[in-house]
């Protein structure tokens, strides 16, 4: 077999064995990434899944909630804010006793209070709950189900139980 043919045999393999390790690195690429967004969102990871019916759909939604997320401004509360805003939700809790369907709107709007003086946008409640998930994807679902009985408290869809 004359040398080119031999030089020829020898690039193919190169370029075969390259782009064997490409998709080999990408696959363990992407196997990372989606380790990554399951270890962070937990059950937020699935919700979403579960909403988008894809991976690659899930994976970039939350990738660009982290990415809008880090954009933000957050701040921790004082500790005077954080002693105003817990005296706050103790009597939300108390309230609720006699009067849950004032109560449920009580805590819905100081929730609000609070994420805007911490710096979250809270103009468009699908967007805060997207916040949320990034720095709080163990409870995010809970703050949505509260919204929804809010919601239907306005409506008086809901009764006391």
């Amino acid at each position: 077999m004359p040398v080119w043919g031999w030089i020829l045999i020898a690039a193919i393999v190169v370029i075969a064995a390259t782009a064997i390790a490409i998709v080999v690195a990408r696959s363990a690429n992407s196997r990372k990434k989606t380790e990554r967004l399951k270890q962070r969102f937990g059950p937020e990871y699935e919700r979403t899944l579960g909403e988008t019916g894809e991976q690659r759909a899930a994976e970039d939604e939350l990738a660009a909630r982290e990415r809008r997320r880090d954009k933000l401004n957050i701040v921790a509360l004082s500790p005077q804010a954080r002693e105003k805003y817990a005296a706050s939700w103790r009597a939300v809790q108390t309230a609720f006793i006699d009067n849950p369907s004032s109560a449920v709107g009580d805590a819905d709007r100081l929730v609000i209070e609070v994420m805007r003086e911490r710096g979250y946008p809270i103009e468009d409640f699908d967007q805060r709950a997207a916040d949320i998930s990034v720095d709080h994807p163990a409870v995010v679902d809970n703050y949505r189900a509260a919204h929804r009985i809010s919601l239907s408290q306005q409506q008086g869809n809901v009764d006391t139980e």
